[in-house]
């Protein structure tokens, strides 16, 4: 796994996310996960209808050789896995929220990014921790361009950080994470949905493996 290859990659890709707003309505958001199942890899993704955020249909994926795990690459070892569980849906979804960042990454694309481009959707990225740029007044910040939020949707914990994928404006991220909020979970519905059914059948595909 050649690091420097994979960031001359990331830049080059970068210049390819878009920020202007694909649709003029959204009637349908998807959500990802990915859970680790000794040595393989899970994509979850699944589809709500919006606003209701009511569940519509969850695939997933399990990709038998991902590529190992390295902090700010995880688009690499991720994505090839989503992208095949995106396959196989019935209906995709109309813009995706990814659990990772979007331009708001030392090169600019992170998972969010990366997934957009690949899928040629709008995507935006919510992630719990802030790898990247600097906050001034509810604002991240990276060399005086505003590349996210921070929002607190949950009283007691801790903050969000949101920032557009690909084919979605700063405004139309925040917008929609808000707006997909259902309490009294911290994260946008679609992600939460999407990580409460990895965590479960991620275990029952843990367990399955193990008794073989």
């Amino acid at each position: 796994m050649d690091l420097f290859e994979l960031k001359k990659e990331q830049y080059k890709l970068a210049q390819r996310v878009v920020l202007r707003d694909y649709l003029s309505s959204v009637k349908t958001i998807g959500g990802t996960a990915c859970v680790e199942l000794n040595g393989k890899i899970a994509g979850f993704v699944v589809v709500c209808e919006f606003p209701s955020m009511t569940l519509k249909e969850k695939k997933w994926y399990v990709l038998n050789d991902p590529l190992p795990c390295r902090q700010d690459f995880v688009a690499f070892r991720e994505v090839p896995a989503l992208v095949e569980a995106f396959n196989l849906l019935d209906e995709e979804p109309d813009v995706v929220f990814v659990h990772g960042s979007g331009i708001l990454h030392p090169r600019g694309i992170g998972l969010a990014s990366h997934l957009g481009l690949v899928l040629n959707k709008p995507t935006i990225g919510v992630d719990e921790k802030l790898g990247f740029g600097r906050v001034e007044k509810g604002k991240v910040v990276v060399d005086a361009d505003v590349k996210g939020f921070e929002v607190k949707t949950k009283e007691f914990a801790h903050p969000l950080y949101v920032s557009p994928g690909h084919l979605m404006t700063l405004g139309s991220a925040l917008r929609l994470v808000m707006e997909s909020m259902k309490y009294p979970h911290k994260m946008p519905e679609s992600l939460h949905l999407a990580h409460k059914i990895a965590k479960k059948m991620g275990k029952e595909m843990r367990d399955g493996i193990k008794s073989v």
